[in-house]
């Protein structure tokens, strides 16, 4: 990416402020996000294509009434890789673990493996 690649401290700033927006603005239009989870296992992956249909993703993400931490990160010029913590206000955690490609047009590739309280 160029003088606009994303910084941990921009990602964790947009994260942490629920900016939906900003974090949209780090996808390359052909982008493609799987998501592993309890409902989406390894096998049977949730798959996103498309910066669009992943603005709509975050967009009711980052809307939903929680807390929303990055505890840790690293931007190394071609991954992008970071740990996410939720909290809703009913008291259930989420944590998840995102692994990305970037593009010379933002993220092209992520993979997030996510756990939820049962």
């Amino acid at each position: 990416m160029d003088q606009n690649s994303p910084t941990i401290d921009s990602i964790r700033k947009a994260v942490e402020t629920r900016d939906a927006k900003s974090l949209k603005a780090l996808y390359a239009a052909n982008a493609v996000m799987t998501i592993i989870d309890s409902d989406n296992p390894p096998s049977k992956p949730r798959t996103i294509k498309g910066a669009k249909e992943i603005g709509s993703f975050l967009d009711d993400v980052y809307s939903r009434d929680m807390k929303h931490t990055l505890d840790h990160g690293i931007v190394d010029g071609k991954h992008l890789a970071f740990v996410e913590g939720c909290s809703y206000p009913d008291g259930t955690h989420v944590i998840a673990s995102t692994m990305a490609e970037l593009g010379p047009n933002g993220i092209v590739k992520q993979m997030t493996v996510q756990a939820w309280d049962s």
